[in-house]
């Protein structure tokens, strides 16, 4: 059997290099790759003439490597699902976009009902020239005192939309699904023919709250492809605006989650530090969520040593705050009585679905982008994992105030430190025929992009995967056997992204 291409984070292959397989051995080497420790970082398709060349990414965090093979798919294809539960959403996403049908998948169905990408029909004969209604059948519980509770997709507040079905008998939730789609844009299909003067601005907006870590992935994707060496002092400043990003929502997070049980000290102190890291980073670039700051070849924005003292002062003061106001949390019982042992997920779970970033940390699973495939500022400087294990609220709050404490440190040396030199260089022209896989650790988990170019060296596919792709699924095995109740903590301690997901 042909072995899948050795992909390096951030580093081209030849197109050419990467194997083709039959469906059959294509399927067994993926399945192999994953019980040996593998993850599915991608899965995604291409047009293949009358077929589909669905393209898998692995990555393998224990040894810091990743790998990439292909298959030519007719009409359907043996699902891997039945084998490896976290390619469930991958399939249902390639049966909506291509019209393939992996055979067996145990709840085929779309997952943001747009039109699929191929002439003819899609996998569930719905004419894809045709606007479709978000119309569907649901997992349905049946039973004695068996009902059904359907919330959104509108919602109250300032929020994204999406839809939820809990089966409940009495206030125990039996199942939760959740329905995606209505913040789709088609972000991945404007990318193709690039990149132009607009793919930076699609990758900061993939999912806004994310900015540093979207355009850290793309820019390396072509700076990758182009072979641009990034000056070491860009690279530091881009891990520093990453970590600014991963604090202002953790620290927004514990705020809001002690805002869910109505413990207000910590609710009201957070909602003010988020503002000061986001503050600490329009001062470094001018904008809050970090925009125009990450561009190809490095930074548009240096920072110089009285901005850096400026910078170390506000951080510092703004964590010690942190500290003291998540002790409040800790430290009340009537707190710890609605975080310890709610919305529990077992780290097998956790491997078994694909979860990533604090998440699957919270679980026991040792997983970070950071430290399995160090790149950028990030190989000169490690950040020491954050990890838990009762898989619970509690456990997902308290990895993110690890992390505070953990991101502040990486900070604080990288800005006292910070090395001299160019901020930024020119990218060249893009190769043709080349495949590259670019990971980063966004605040949420692992984000991936996948480029691939055409003979003139322009995007002919671009995959974007980002955390909450692999994580929504964890949401609703956390609610299982839960509260109904509790549901709103249990969202609020993934705070997963709805146009992260909708792309």
């Amino acid at each position: 059997m042909t072995a899948p291409v050795p992909l390096t984070n951030g580093h081209p292959v030849r197109l050419a290099d990467v194997p083709r397989l039959e469906v059959p051995a294509f399927r067994g080497q993926v399945l192999d790759e994953l019980r040996a420790g593998g993850f599915l970082s991608a899965y995604f398709g291409t047009p293949a003439g009358d077929r589909v060349r669905v393209y898998a990414v692995i990555s393998y965090p224990a040894r810091g490597t990743l790998s990439a093979a292909c298959a030519d798919v007719g009409g359907d294809y043996p699902a891997l699902t039945p084998d490896a539960p976290q390619a469930h959403w991958f399939e249902r996403e390639l049966a909506e976009q291509w019209g393939v049908v992996p055979k067996g998948h145990p709840w085929l169905k779309p997952i943001r009902f747009h039109p699929g990408y191929r002439p003819g029909k899609d996998a569930w004969g719905r004419d894809p020239k045709a606007i479709q209604p978000c119309v569907t059948e649901y997992f349905r519980v049946e039973g004695p005192e068996v009902h059904e509770v359907a919330v959104g997709p509108v919602h109250a507040g300032v929020i994204e939309p999406g839809h939820f079905r809990f089966q409940c008998h009495g206030e125990e939730v039996l199942h939760l699904e959740i329905e995606l789609g209505y913040q789709h844009r088609g972000v991945e299909r404007a990318m193709l023919g690039g990149p132009n003067k607009r793919s930076i601005h699609y990758a900061e907006t993939l999912s806004g709250d994310t900015t540093a870590a979207h355009a850290s992935a793309y820019c390396r994707v072509l700076e990758g492809l182009s072979g641009t060496p990034v000056p070491y002092r860009a690279q530091v400043l881009r891990a520093v605006a990453t970590e600014l990003e991963r604090l202002a929502n953790h620290v927004g997070d514990l705020g809001a989650l002690a805002q869910d049980v109505g413990f207000l000290p910590t609710a009201a102190f957070c909602g003010r530090l988020r503002g000061d890291y986001l503050n600490a980073t329009a001062l470094v670039c001018g904008n809050r969520f970090g925009r125009d700051m990450i561009r190809p070849g490095g930074v548009k924005f240096d920072v110089d040593p009285d901005r850096a003292r400026t910078l170390v002062e506000r951080v510092s003061a703004a964590t010690r705050d942190v500290i003291g106001a998540t002790d409040l949390l800790w430290n009340s019982t009537t707190v710890m009585s609605r975080f310890e042992r709610i919305g529990t997920v077992s780290r097998q779970a956790a491997l078994d679905v694909g979860l990533v970033g604090p998440a699957a940390r919270a679980c026991g699973v040792e997983r970070d982008v950071r430290f399995d495939f160090p790149f950028g500022g990030y190989r000169f400087a490690q950040v020491p994992l954050s990890v838990m294990t009762s898989g619970d609220v509690f456990a997902r709050a308290y990895v993110r105030r690890m992390e505070v404490e953990r991101s502040t440190e990486f900070i604080l040396r990288q800005l006292r430190d910070l090395p001299g030199g160019e901020i930024r260089r020119p990218v060249g022209e893009l190769p043709a025929d080349r495949l590259i896989a670019s990971l980063t650790e966004g605040w949420r988990g692992e984000i991936c992009h996948v480029a691939i170019t055409d003979r003139a060296g322009r995007f002919a596919a671009y995959k974007v995967v980002d955390a909450s792709f692999h994580n929504w699924f964890g949401l609703a095995l956390a609610l299982r056997n839960q509260q109904i109740s509790d549901f709103p903590l249990n969202n609020k301690s993934f705070n997963l992204s709805y146009c992260g997901h909708d792309l």
